[in-house]
């Protein structure tokens, strides 16, 4: 009996791994995407080349499990370009995938990824709030509606917090909480703990290298012209470092606000913007397009960027204010209209 019963458990294992491993059947319909597709695994590895003609594509891949994998085209993989985007891939399903990869695009197929569309249009509808307590409340609720779908637990990762996770698995229904899907999103919720933990810890050190009344750490560059400029050269002026890059949306969006400003308080500070993970040329091509006339360095990618660690920038645009006396006044991060309102009450007295 023992010997019948581990030999029918040994069967129940394997027919669990093959009910696991299979074959995804993708084919899209996808302007902006080139003439080639490279789909690459969730460590950002190469693992087939997929060949677009009419901006149409259809491939197979061989899967053991449910895994994230990414759609890039050549100019994406060299920067040049943001042609890319993720999926979530499951075995013995069918994707679809339409639209354009510059705007938006659906996805469809068999009953997962009809379940993932409805998910994703969820999604895409929840972020137009711009908020993003809103956005992950929509998901809740959605997971709370849709517990037996496999999609609800592959969306439990885009929550805000670790406790919303741990939260929205308990809503799952057994069948999902335990099936195909718990390695996917087990392994993701533990990633974003680990990512918002780290996240916590850097925000910290961002408030405090970058609070007032702290040194402004000096650093050397070279300007639009190659030759080396100082911070320390501009003491005894209100100086405004601008930390952007010609990459960076939201960077280029205040640079008519940055200009209007710059000329309001003319003579009363100066601005420094420091280029970062940018290619020279189109450092030097942006600030010409734009018409950006103050002063500019460029900080070249490096494994160990001291400016960026020194000043602990977290995102761009980063704004800091530094006084005449070399210390820090003030930090905005983002693109916000609180920075206007600063620079009118310290300088339109």
């Amino acid at each position: 009996m023992k010997k019948i019963l581990f030999g029918l458990t040994l069967l129940l294992s394997a027919q669990a791994v093959n009910a696991q491993s299979g074959k995804l059947q993708i084919k899209g319909e996808m302007k902006g995407m080139g003439d080639t597709i490279i789909i690459l695994n969730n460590q950002n590895k190469p693992i087939d080349t997929v060949l677009v003609k009419n901006n149409k594509f259809a491939f197979t891949l061989n899967l053991q499990k449910p895994t994230d994998i990414m759609f890039a085209n050549s100019g994406a993989l060299r920067g040049e370009n943001r042609n890319a985007f993720t999926m979530i891939a499951v075995p013995n399903e069918k994707m679809e995938l339409k639209g354009d990869i510059a705007s938006r695009f659906d996805v469809n197929g068999s009953k997962f990824y009809n379940q993932y569309h409805e998910a994703d249009l969820m999604m895409e509808e929840a972020m137009k709030t711009e908020d993003n307590q809103k956005y992950s409340d929509a998901i809740k609720n959605f997971i709370k509606l849709h517990p037996d779908y496999e999609a609800s637990a592959a969306i439990i990762p885009n929550l805000l917090t670790p406790e919303e996770m741990d939260n929205a698995v308990t809503m799952l229904s057994d069948r999902v909480k335990n099936g195909r899907m718990k390695e996917y999103y087990t392994a993701l919720i533990a990633q974003n703990k680990m990512r918002i933990k780290a996240q916590q810890e850097a925000e910290a050190a961002a408030a405090k290298a970058q609070a007032a009344g702290v040194i402004a750490p000096d650093f050397t560059l070279n300007d639009i012209n190659g030759k080396p400029l100082s911070l320390s050269n501009l003491r005894g002026k209100y100086v405004l470092l601008d930390f952007w890059g010609s990459w960076c949306i939201w960077c280029i969006k205040g640079m008519p606000k940055m200009k209007e400003y710059y000329e309001k308080y003319k003579g009363k500070f100066e601005i420094l913007g420091i280029d970062c993970n940018d290619k020279e040329d189109k450092w030097k091509a942006a600030v010409e397009k734009y018409n950006l006339n103050w002063l500019h360095v460029y900080n070249p990618r490096s494994s160990d960027n001291k400016v960026l660690r020194d000043y602990a920038i977290q995102g761009f645009p980063t704004k800091i204010l530094v006084g005449p006396d070399g210390k820090i006044v003030k930090t905005i991060v983002g693109e916000d209209p609180a920075f206007y309102t600063f620079m009118d009450e310290t300088f339109g007295k």
